[in-house]
């Protein structure tokens, strides 16, 4: 059942003096666009009748079929709290239609509604928590972003120790006036990192959530001074920035994932499901960790996974952590927070499915410190590496006949072509460290 009728926002609109909407989206590389009209111009909005130039959005469509529609969704409707009380500005996440008023095939919010519908054929409903870390430094003179801070914090330090103490509560507050149900929140392991847990949804609100929660932290951020960044790895010896994503499945109401008559507490399809997720391990992480550097953080020694493994322990890529009933559940600890939601999610979901349908048996789990094991015990026990770059990653995806599946004929080649290019230009780079290392000595 819908959450809003267009008749309701119409009136909750006036009713708010909300005075501008913004018509929010999300391109291939999981950058929020938007399109902001006034009041005046809702209804049109709602009606699914505002066009907008699809050739201007990196990722889209070509010139020669530029115009596209924005199609709201009426459940996404929300207010923004950090705008003015006195013409109040609210916005409404959409789907983009071509011209011809079909799905784009460029959208990854259709992309995702798509997998979803095939789960929902299979009988499942997807539901997603993620962990959203990232970091909060210092902003220069002119209000640039930079990576200074003058904190050592450390894992659940408290203020004044924490200094984005301040900042991470107002973000909590202001998450939660926009309807989060916040888990919890506190300093993460690096100088300057935190984490906002947010509860787990259906795998499509979960994914417009993790866009929004993006834009709340970096609005918020910028009001306490301080620039919010989701670059997975922006310091040198520092952790990177993860979002585990915490996956279960449902039929009928229940976690289908737990199984109190298994040893382990865990259902076949739970472990069907982690045999497929490592069937496509390689060919997903180009999707999971979309950058040059991802990778700088998806090293040995940062607590990010490096093996394809799974187990109790938070070493493995995959963690099924030791909890029961409708807490059961997979955690995928290998995507970052540059990762765009909606193919992560999908390509994630759309794997476990495979694992499922062709009952894909998981190797046996990793028990212990799997940071700890040898070279030759990992060799035995047929434990392979994630890719170490994004062209290595690409290179898997394009060998991975479901991935690209997922990705569909249009965003695929797109996003392999975009990412290779990408890595070329980052391997023409001359950095400090070249410079400091051979300059002298050559």
């Amino acid at each position: 059942m819908a959450k809003y009728t267009k008749e309701e926002i119409l009136q909750i609109a006036e009713d708010e003096n909300v005075e501008f909407i913004r018509l929010q989206f999300t391109d291939v590389f999981g950058n929020l666009k938007n399109l902001a009209i006034t009041a005046g111009q809702l209804k049109k909005a709602l009606d699914n009748n505002y066009m907008f130039d699809g050739s201007a959005i990196d990722g889209f469509a070509r010139v020669e079929e530029s115009d596209m529609y924005l199609y709201p969704d009426p459940d996404t409707w929300a207010i923004l709290p950090w705008r003015p009380q006195h013409g109040k500005v609210a916005r409404l996440i959409c789907d983009v239609y071509t011209l011809d008023r079909k799905p784009f095939a460029g959208d990854p919010r259709g992309m995702l509604k798509r997998a979803v519908k095939e789960a929902a054929e299979m009988g499942y409903v997807f539901h997603v928590g993620p962990e959203c870390e990232f970091f909060l430094f210092q902003t220069g003179e002119d209000g640039e972003p930079t990576t200074r801070t003058n904190e050592r914090a450390g894992y659940f330090d408290i203020g004044p120790i924490d200094n984005g103490e301040n900042a991470r509560r107002d973000m909590v507050l202001t998450l939660e006036e926009m309807g989060f149900e916040i888990e919890s929140s506190h300093h993460e392991i690096a100088p300057s990192q935190h984490e906002i847990d947010f509860h787990h949804d259906e795998a499509l609100k979960t994914a417009d959530n993790v866009m929004t929660f993006k834009m709340a932290v970096k609005t918020i951020a910028r009001r306490h001074g301080q620039h919010a960044t989701f670059m997975p790895k922006p310091k040198y010896g520092n952790n990177g920035s993860g979002m585990h994503l915490n996956m279960s499945l449902y039929q009928d109401g229940r976690n289908i994932f737990q199984d109190a008559g298994q040893e382990d507490g865990i259902s076949d399809e739970a472990r069907w499901f982690i045999g497929g997720l490592m069937q496509h391990s390689k060919g997903m992480t180009a999707v999971m960790n979309p950058l040059v550097n991802s990778y700088k953080r998806l090293v040995p020694g940062y607590d990010a996974p490096v093996l394809i493994s799974w187990g109790r322990s938070r070493g493995p890529m995959l963690r099924v952590p030791k909890v029961s009933g409708d807490d059961t559940r997979i955690e995928l600890r290998s995507p970052d927070s540059s990762a765009n939601p909606y193919l992560a999610l999908a390509v994630a979901l759309r794997a476990g499915l495979e694992g499922i349908r062709k009952q894909i048996a998981p190797p046996a789990p990793v028990e212990g410190n799997i940071f700890a094991m040898s070279d030759a015990k990992l060799q035995a026990a047929g434990v392979e590496s994630l890719p170490a770059t994004l062209i290595e990653a690409i290179r898997e995806l394009e060998k991975d006949e479901l991935v690209r599946d997922t990705l569909g004929e249009y965003i695929a080649p797109l996003y392999i072509s975009a990412k290779k290019k990408e890595f070329l230009e980052y391997s023409a780079q001359v950095s400090q460290w070249e410079v400091d290392r051979y300059l002298y000595k050559y």
